[in-house]
Order: structure tokens, then C-alpha cells, then sequence
């Protein structure tokens, strides 16, 4: 028998396998930081790109955008180094913003935004908060290819420069986090956000698009659409980040902001992917703590990664604490068509961002029996077909059940495919 503690929130729940039956997929990730030193070497040597202080001139100004506190990315780190060499190249701090990509996710705390890009940044660069509801924020810039209205925010083409510096790893229907992301949704309005991201669902075959899946890029119309928005804007560099599980810079691309972030895509898929022989009837997966578990909208990539190892009929234990609920004031009553195909056609009648999640959750309730450790109130869960259980019920189903699984100490960084 072992253990392995396992995150939740900010702490972590023990639990003791039999390392006969239970294999444990992508433990944790404690790969060295990044020194200072070692980050200069590579902003040294952008991909497709001149360095940075052969793209910015004296009295320019720039805008970096970065993630809110949904995202681990070391981005104050990888902002306090790039503000020092723009300042050692002529550039005063008055000429420097900030601004939070947060979409449609709630607003950074000033708790949050010192965390995020350190004190010494935070005390000292103004910072500027996105708002996808406000219309004066916003500004038209044409449309996609597939005709869908691209409005960003103002701020990006108010600067002379914007520099994107965002964190790498998987998203369940862009395919990655990072890049394009960080200006679509990230600073984009609120129609814009739901028309790219409503193209994730199919509303002739009521299921996700053929195409759109985690760790994909290529043939995705999310990321495609993603990108198209992104390019209205003049991205000036961009900085892609990949971090430990203790929120450590341990890698980074920099450079073009299409190709670096396709290179640090292909890093991130190459440490982050793990080929299975079979599926198995038993999956206990972490999201691996805070932030992944804030809320159920965002515990939800980790259901989504468990679900792809589990035997259909087979079950899932979600360790997510979702201190801030689940994530929107109406993600329960989404539940309210009692199936995922009734929510499936509420959804093309009425498309919300949030819903299409609500949908993802009962179309894999539906499939597996799934327990969660949660905060979130019991009624709510059961409204999306998961039983609420005890921290102390995991080890339980474990060493009661008998059966062949899988252990998932951070779901939300892995992508299991199934050999064929």
C-alpha cells in the first residue's frame, strides 16, 4: 500500500492505494524554477523576432497584458524583468500599463493583482481592469473570417506596444490557454466571447464540434477564431510561460506571438500527455488545488480530463473545492432540463459562455457516477448528478471497490489518450 497527498484548494487530502490496482497518471510536477538569468538568456533569443529592446523606442508606449488569478503563469516574474530592461532602454514608467485578461471571469482583487505581477510592480506600474460589459471600453475592429464582430479593448491599440505575457497548458475546447487567448476572450466584449466561443458546440448534432477537443490547435474553430481576433490588434511580442505545480516558471517561449505560442503548445503537450493501454473502471482526480478548483467552472477541465480514462459506466471521484461556488449565479438552473440533450437544446436557443460548461458537466454525469469533495452545497451537486461525499469516503471507495484505476493527483495538466 502507498499514499500520495493530494491537492485540494490550498491543502491536500491524503489517500492510501494498492499500488496493484491504482496507477497513479502525471504526479506531481516539481521540475526547477527558472533563474533570472536564465529567463534573460531566452528573452535574448525570441522565436521569429527581434528582441525586445530592438522593438521598442524611447518614449513608446506599452501595454502588457496579462492572466487574473484563474492562471498560474509566473507572470510577475516575467513582467518585473521586462519592465527593467524597458526602463534601462529609455522608457519611463508613466509610458507602462498593465491590464488583467479576465473575459468574463469576475474582477482581480488588489490582493490578487499584487500577487500576480509581485509588489514591487504592482506598487509602482498602473495597472488597468477589463470590463466586457462596459460599451465606452470596448472598441469595434471588424470581423472574423466567419463574419463574427471583433470588439476589444480600447487599451490595445491606445499603446503603442502590447506584450502578452500568459501561461501554457490545456484547454478542454481551445485546445491550449496562452497567447491569442490572453486578447480573445481575454479583453474582448461579451458578444464577442459568446459568438467564438459558442462555435465549440454543434447545435445541428447537439454535441461538441467535430475538431474543437483539448491539446488541439490545428482544424479547432475556437482557437481559430481565437486567433483571427487576436490579429486585429498589433501584438508586438509575446511571452508564453510553463510552470511547476507550485506556480514556478520552469520554462518559457518568447518571441512572435502566433509562433512562440505554438512552441511552448508543443512543450507543454510533450511534458503534459500520457498514453494509456486501457481505461479503467475507477478515477480519482485532484484539479490540483487552487487555482484550478476556485470554482466548478474551472474544476470542470479536470471532470473533463478524468472522464477520458474512465470505462464508460465507471467511477469518478473529483476532489474540487470550489470556495467561490460555482462560478456564475446560474450555472444550477442550467441543470433545470433534467438531461444533457435538454440542455443541449436550451443552449442553441439561448447561448451563454457558462452554460455550454453546465452542458459538458451533465454529458459526463450522465455517462459515469461521479462523488465530489466540495465546498459547493449538496442540492447543488445533485442537480448536476454528483453525489457530495466526505474527504475521508475517497480512501473508502478506493480500498472498498475491487476494481482496476487511475489516480490523477493534477487533471487539469494532463491530457490521457488512449492507445488504439
Amino acid at each position: 500500500m502507498r499514499e500520495i497527498c493530494l491537492r485540494y484548494g490550498s491543502g491536500t487530502i491524503p489517500l492510501i492505494y494498492d499500488e496493484k490496482l491504482f496507477s497513479v497518471i502525471g504526479d506531481t510536477d516539481s521540475a526547477p524554477p527558472l533563474t533570472d538569468a536564465e529567463i534573460g538568456a531566452k528573452l535574448d533569443a525570441p522565436i521569429e523576432s527581434l528582441p525586445l529592446e530592438e522593438l521598442v523606442g524611447s518614449g513608446e508606449s506599452i501595454l502588457f497584458v496579462v492572466p487574473d488569478a484563474t492562471r498560474r503563469a509566473g507572470a510577475g516574474q516575467i513582467v518585473n524583468l521586462l519592465v527593467r530592461r524597458l526602463i534601462a532602454n529609455g522608457t519611463l514608467p508613466f509610458d507602462i500599463r498593465i491590464i488583467f485578461a479576465t473575459g468574463i471571469h469576475r474582477e482581480v482583487t488588489e490582493a490578487e493583482k499584487s500577487a500576480i505581477l509581485t509588489p514591487f510592480i504592482y506598487q509602482r506600474i498602473k495597472t488597468l481592469d477589463h470590463n466586457p460589459r462596459d460599451l465606452m471600453q470596448t472598441l469595434g475592429l471588424g470581423e472574423t473570417a466567419g463574419g463574427i464582430p471583433v470588439s476589444l479593448n480600447r487599451a490595445l491599440v491606445e499603446h503603442d506596444h502590447v506584450i502578452l505575457v500568459g501561461g501554457v497548458s490545456f484547454h478542454y475546447f481551445a485546445g491550449f490557454t496562452g497567447g491569442r487567448k490572453l486578447v480573445c476572450p481575454g479583453l474582448a466584449s461579451t458578444q464577442t466571447i459568446s459568438k467564438t466561443h459558442k462555435l465549440a458546440f454543434d447545435c445541428e448534432t447537439k454535441d461538441r464540434r467535430i475538431g474543437v477537443d483539448t491539446g488541439r490547435l490545428e482544424g479547432n474553430a475556437v482557437h481559430e477564431a481565437f486567433v483571427d481576433a487576436a490579429s486585429k490588434v498589433n501584438i508586438t511580442l509575446a511571452v508564453n510561460t510553463l510552470v511547476n505545480d507550485a506556480g514556478e516558471l520552469t520554462d518559457i517561449r518568447c518571441g512572435h506571438w502566433l509562433s512562440s505560442h505554438r512552441a511552448a503548445c508543443d512543450a507543454y503537450a510533450a511534458g503534459h500527455t500520457t498514453r494509456i493501454v486501457e481505461k479503467r473502471d475507477v478515477i480519482i482526480a485532484s484539479c490540483g488545488g487552487t487555482p484550478f478548483d476556485l470554482n466548478l467552472i474551472q474544476a470542470h477541465k479536470a471532470l473533463d480530463a478524468a472522464s477520458r480514462a474512465c470505462s464508460g459506466g465507471g467511477t469518478i471521484v473529483l476532489l474540487a473545492q470550489c470556495s467561490e461556488g460555482p462560478g456564475h449565479a446560474d450555472f444550477s438552473s442550467w441543470f433545470a432540463p433534467g438531461t444533457s440533450m435538454g440542455m443541449a437544446e436550451e443552449l442553441c436557443d439561448r447561448y451563454q459562455v457558462n452554460r455550454q460548461t453546465a452542458w459538458s458537466v451533465m454529458e459526463k454525469t450522465e455517462r459515469f457516477e461521479v462523488h465530489i469533495v466540495t465546498d459547493l452545497d449538496a442540492s447543488a451537486t445533485e442537480r448536476m448528478r454528483m453525489r457530495k461525499i466526505d474527504a475521508d469516503m475517497v480512501g473508502k471507495l478506493v480500498s472498498e471497490s475491487g476494481r482496476k484505476g487511475y489516480i490523477l493527483p493534477a487533471a487539469a495538466k494532463r491530457l490521457i489518450e488512449v492507445a488504439s
